[in-house]
């Protein structure tokens, strides 16, 4: 975007009174602040839009966020729930990715009036992919833009050793999605739904398996479920039909690595950086090690009392990433 289109952009957002949209302007018009090496402005300008957006929580239409009621109970151990700041313009997403997400969050936010003409919006996610590819942030992600809570199953508080339990606890947390709208989570999802044919399974969590299909199916609340795996092949088929879309993630493109860097690095004095060497360097790494590698890059110069990005100290941060196994 040109100065002149971010104008334009906050101008309609703001008539529109799409704060959300409004503040992801002003955050994109300070990384490029930061990028040309105008850092002062930069650090301001978020600064602004952080003291702003707490006061600014509820959007100018429609409901506000939902109150978070703390799991309690047998509930408690099985439920972690929390407010996540996180929007999907923190994310460093392909476009195609981005589209589908923004679909998903468009089809919420007029749930009313789809529901109004025999529609449901997109509510049960599939999220498919290798570690560290942002499938849980992205669950953080959506509950931040719908301003609803995350709520993540933890998974061996809802599988215990006496499996005979599982399927009653997992009637409480489908409970629970109707009582409370939100993002339920279910992370490392093929411990939970793993094919039911696998002849190391015992029949206890087969039957454990066709709960949750059942609940999923009979489920009619207002919440979304979301489902992230590393191991797609380990799930049962019939799991596929029963989602609303299945979104596949992959290690970040040059072009994706690029864009995370100078966003991480962007409140710091990175305008020497030679990013097209650093993106060769970050070749295999997921969006994750990319991410921890720019913060220790920025660690090590802020200890050496400086703001300024050297390339020899990302591409070193970037080569501490790679595990002895990857780099052979």
């Amino acid at each position: 975007m040109t100065k002149a289109d971010h104008i334009k952009a906050l101008i309609r957002s703001h008539a529109d009174g799409d704060d959300e949209r409004f503040y992801a302007i002003a955050m994109q018009v300070a990384a490029n602040a930061a990028r040309a090496g105008k850092t002062n402005f930069a650090q301001e300008l978020r600064a602004l839009v952080d003291a702003v957006k707490p006061a600014q929580r509820r959007p100018a239409r429609g409901p506000g966020p939902v109150p978070l009621a703390r799991p309690r109970g047998d509930l408690a151990a099985i439920l972690t729930a929390g407010y996540p700041d996180v929007r999907l313009h923190d994310m460093a997403l392909e476009p195609e990715l981005a589209a589908r997400l923004h679909r998903v969050l468009h089809e919420q936010r007029k749930r009313t009036t789809l529901e109004q003409h025999g529609l449901t919006p997109m509510r049960k996610l599939l999220l498919v992919g290798p570690p560290g590819t942002g499938k849980t942030m992205t669950a953080a992600a959506l509950a931040g833009e719908l301003q609803v809570p995350l709520f993540t199953i933890q998974l061996d508080g809802l599988i215990t050793k006496f499996l005979g339990e599982t399927a009653a606890k997992l009637r409480l947390v489908f409970e629970a999605m109707a009582e409370t709208r939100g993002v339920y989570l279910f992370d490392e999802f093929d411990a939970l739904g793993g094919e039911r044919g696998h002849r190391q399974d015992v029949g206890e969590i087969r039957r454990v398996l066709n709960s949750f299909l059942q609940f999923l199916e009979m489920d009619r609340s207002d919440s979304l479920i979301v489902g992230a795996t590393n191991h797609v092949a380990l799930l049962d088929q019939a799991l596929f039909r029963r989602f609303d879309a299945v979104i596949a993630y992959a290690p970040p493109t040059d072009e994706v690595a690029a864009r995370l860097m100078k966003d991480r690095l962007a409140l710091l004095d990175s305008h020497g950086v030679d990013f097209s060497a650093a993106v060769k360097a970050a070749s295999g790494l997921s969006h994750a090690e990319i991410v921890r590698a720019c913060e220790q890059a920025a660690k090590d110069a802020l200890l050496d009392d400086t703001t300024r990005i050297s390339t020899d100290g990302l591409l070193r941060a970037l080569a501490e990433r790679h595990t002895p196994a990857r780099a052979g």
